[in-house]
């Protein structure tokens, strides 16, 4: 047999046996059988305990102390999960920035305004609202400078 007719062989074998079901057992699994989840979810009771009870209506006037303490523990389902650390603070920006920031957003949002609220408006708004836009784009483009970051070192990360 030539290696061409043994690999149309094999083909053959695989067109043959496309619509048959794998039938697998259990020494076949890549994992143990105590990993396999059940058909039906286990149910669980839970029981309320005797500190979680609420206090009768006339002791209400007491119980307002306490509420405070009963919100702040902790859920015992919750134990160990992860809880990130609170993100730093924003960089500080100048007024410049904030300026341009605002005409970038300010100006299309007056005019989405004006708009929607069907307002007529003159030139000379009309004017200022687009070279809002356009300068607070400009001045952002202008600030944001063409050369690397100052802690990037020689290397530049290109490779030739």
């Amino acid at each position: 047999m030539t290696p061409q007719s043994d690999e149309d062989e094999v083909w053959r074998q695989i067109v043959a046996s496309f619509n048959d079901t794998a039938v697998r057992d259990s020494a076949d699994q890549p994992w143990p059988d105590s990993e396999n989840l059940p058909s039906e979810p286990p149910r669980r009771v839970v029981k309320q305990s005797d500190e979680d009870e609420r206090p009768p209506a006339e002791d209400l006037s007491d119980a307002d102390t306490d509420t405070d303490t009963d919100t702040e523990q902790a859920d015992p389902d919750d134990e160990g999960h992860y809880v990130p650390p609170p993100p730093p603070p924003l960089p500080k920006t100048d007024t410049t920035t904030k300026l341009a920031w605002l005409a970038l957003f300010g100006g299309p949002a007056y005019l989405l305004l004006s708009a929607a609220l069907n307002w007529q408006l003159q030139g000379w708004m009309l004017f200022t609202a687009v070279a809002a836009f356009i300068g607070g784009f400009v001045a952002l483009v202008v600030r944001m400078g063409d050369g690397p970051p100052n802690d990037s070192g020689w290397d530049d990360g290109a490779v030739i």
